[in-house]
């Protein structure tokens, strides 16, 4: 956020003057098409209780900055968990070796925002510790209440408060306060020997409130019993190419691996991408519109601005089935001769920046789930996704599914398990035949890999029919 804030800079906190700062910078950047001073202070606290007592409580905090100078497709880098001058400058030495013998035209700096996405709260102190180790505790004893079957409760809370400053070479500074909070629960029942697992998280850009009311937290207890429950009863999937109806919500985490990371504009600068070059083009079925949005108030994937400074957006990807965008940051927009899209994300100081998603989804339509039930003769009903591999270059696919089960004769009869799905996304979306008209997003789950780096992200989709997918289990 831009507009003024109450906290001291992080520069000043740490004694660095902050005119001296911009000096440095500009000194580093003469001659450079863009960069930015980077300076961050995180606070995370995680606490996980299991097995009838605390197990663990962490508590972390760093701080540092990053300094970047692009030259062309060419960037130089370098970070410092010291916050002084004399690192600062260091720092500038070795960054700026990117640009030599090197004359660029310096990119035109972010766009101004006054809006806010979230507040200043402080997930990590703004509850007692104290409250939080009772509050975990009542979700054990809740859960092992519910139902004799239950043998393990595993229940997680975790609160983030970032700090960020962004000095740019025209002496701007661009700040940002991010919150982030979750909650997870995970219980194990067992029935004649026999064990099964389900798990409900939830989270945000806030504080621990919306999610630590007792309707809140006691509603994702029932909902990872109600998987465990389902899971002792599952039979073998059986394998075989078969229609596929996918479950709203979380489900969005296939389009974000199998096709939002082949939408981001560094692949697609490099021409490795599924979707290269392919911009105009029907990528999808009819109907199919894919966006990504980091300006939607308070959700995981969301920011104020990225971490370049540019306000986020949503950014239409696929519209109508047609290829319209990709997610850009400053260096691959400025290359490609667009404009950035606000997707410049990076994990922390000590990483540069990159295209990522925020939070990336698939517009709703109009066919109601049991509509798509009951049109399949034979297929899987997937509600619940679990891990995933995606090969960026051509989209190929293999997701598990943790809550599955068989549609026979347009009903769905016994839950399934060892259920994967097996694809590639450029032909899946080819495949789609309904839309549904419950588009929902994940309820805050989200994290995002690429290149080591680690990011909160949001998905979300509503139901979907797709007319053929390859569904591994065992042979029949």
């Amino acid at each position: 956020m831009t507009a003024p804030s109450p906290l001291p800079s992080l520069l000043e906190a740490r004694g660095v003057d902050s005119d001296r700062a911009v000096e440095v910078l500009q000194t580093a950047l003469a001659g450079a098409d863009d960069g930015e001073l980077f300076v961050e202070r995180a606070e995370s606290e995680a606490l996980v209780f299991d097995d009838g007592r605390l197990k663990s409580a962490s508590y972390n905090t760093t701080e540092g900055f990053g300094l970047r100078v692009v030259a062309g497709e060419t960037a130089g880098y370098a970070h410092s968990s010291e916050i002084s001058e004399a690192a600062l400058r260091r720092a500038a030495d070795a960054a700026s070796l990117a640009r030599r013998g090197y004359s660029g035209v310096a990119a035109e700096a972010p766009r101004q925002t006054n809006v806010r996405l979230y507040g200043d709260e402080d997930p990590v102190g703004g509850m007692a510790f104290s409250a939080k180790t009772d509050l975990l505790q009542e979700i054990d004893a809740f859960a092992r209440a519910r139902d004799p079957r239950v043998v393990q409760v595993s229940a997680t809370i975790m609160g983030e408060r970032r700090e960020i400053d962004i000095l740019r070479g025209d002496g701007r500074v661009l700040r940002d306060v991010r919150p982030l909070a979750r909650l997870n629960v995970s219980v194990t029942v067992e029935r004649d020997g026999k064990r099964e697992s389900g798990s409900s998280g939830a989270g945000g850009r806030a504080s621990f409130e919306a999610w630590i009311r007792p309707d809140s937290w006691q509603g994702q207890v029932d909902e990872a019993l109600r998987m465990a429950l389902v899971n002792l009863d599952a039979v073998a999937c059986p394998a075989g190419e078969m229609e596929v109806v996918l479950g709203p919500g979380w489900n969005g985490v296939l389009l974000h691996e199998a096709v939002g990371h082949g939408l981001e504009g560094d692949f697609n600068r490099k021409g490795i991408s599924a979707f290269s070059g392919r911009i105009g083009q029907q990528v999808a079925a009819r109907g199919v519109t894919v966006f990504d949005d980091g300006a939607i108030a308070g959700r995981r994937g969301s920011l104020t601005i990225d971490d370049e400074g540019t306000p986020t957006e949503r950014t239409i990807l696929i519209e109508d089935g047609i290829l319209v965008g990709y997610m850009h940051d400053r260096m691959s927009a400025r290359l490609m001769g667009l404009a950035p899209t606000g997707n410049g994300r990076r994990e922390s100081y000590a990483h540069m920046p990159m295209p990522r998603m925020t939070n990336t989804g698939m517009l709703g339509g109009s066919t109601p789930r049991a509509e798509m039930i009951a049109g399949t003769k034979r297929g899987l009903y997937c509600a619940n996704l679990g891990g995933g591999q995606v090969d960026i270059t051509n989209g190929k696919f293999v997701f598990q599914c943790t809550e599955a089960y068989l549609i026979e004769d347009g009903r769905i009869t016994a839950p399934v398990k060892g259920a994967t799905l097996i694809g590639d996304g450029p032909t899946a979306l080819t495949r789609i035949t309904h839309i549904g008209d419950d588009f929902s997003f994940d309820p805050g789950i989200g994290v995002c890999g690429k290149a080591g780096q680690g990011v909160p992200v949001g998905v979300g989709q509503p139901s979907l029919k797709l007319s053929a997918l390859t569904v591994g289990g065992t042979a029949v």
